[in-house]
């Protein structure tokens, strides 16, 4: 009998502390959410469909896919995913980054330096994500990143870079990389991350990529277009009031 109680002891406890561990930290912390601002002075949106690609089956909640232009003939691409209540049985958000889906649809990862950057949107600091993929002689700058929990990540979406450079040079195992993408240790370094900064996997997530392309010599250009572009197109938000709008809808 005592052996049983401390075994159910034991599993109680393997149960409950990710609850417990996870929703300790950041409750001094102001819940973070943005918004996307589509009327920008200077600029026209255009909403695009999400291809049939890897971006689609995240199954969010909410997705917009669109480019800006402006009369100088610039374009930023835009894309935001979000989940306002988090499905266990689902893909998550940040599985799918474009070192992974983009080269799977045929995108070469161009090194570059940096490969992350530093912003602050809005007093928000976040760890953005910094690649060049070309495709066809075509260069597109990307800058991607995510917020869970109400929380930039304290973790880099870096996850997926190094199969993805594996998988452009035919090394990959499999079509999808699956199989270097269990063994890549940062994958694992990640969970590790999530771990000790006590910021969960689970919970409100929100997904965010913008791009631009790359005329010859112009990569400083692409970079201060996108870095002044972004605090224009998100704006902080109120999630509770956005996901009661978004339950509102399912009804």
């Amino acid at each position: 009998m005592i052996g049983t109680g401390i075994f159910s002891a034991l599993i109680l406890l393997c149960w409950s502390f990710p609850d417990f561990w996870y929703t300790q930290s950041g409750r001094a912390q102001d819940f973070v959410w943005f918004s996307e601002n589509d009327r920008l002075n200077g600029w026209t949106f255009r909403s695009v469909p999400v291809a049939e690609s890897a971006e689609k089956i995240l199954v969010a909640d909410r997705l917009i896919n669109g480019e800006f232009f402006n009369e100088k003939k610039e374009i930023v691409r835009v894309f935001s995913a979000k989940r306002y209540q988090e499905n266990q049985n689902e893909i998550g958000l940040f599985v799918h980054t474009p070192d992974r889906c983009w080269t799977e649809s045929g995108w070469q990862i161009e090194p570059a330096v940096p490969d992350v950057v530093a912003l602050s949107i809005h007093g928000v600091p976040l760890q953005i994500e910094r690649r060049i993929f070309v495709y066809e002689g075509h260069r597109e700058l990307v800058y991607f990143c995510g917020l869970v929990g109400g929380q930039p990540l304290p973790y880099r979406l870096d996850h997926n870079l190094s199969v993805g450079l594996k998988h452009q040079l035919r090394t990959a195992i499999d079509k999808t990389g699956t199989t270097l993408r269990a063994a890549d240790s940062r994958l694992w370094r990640r969970v590790w991350d999530s771990f000790v900064s006590r910021q969960p996997f689970l919970g409100p997530k929100q997904f965010l990529r913008v791009s631009s392309s790359l005329a010859a010599g112009s990569d400083a250009e692409a970079d201060r277009r996108l870095q002044e572009f972004l605090p224009r197109w998100l704006q902080p938000a109120d999630y509770e009031q956005e996901r009661r709008a978004w339950l509102a809808k399912q009804l």
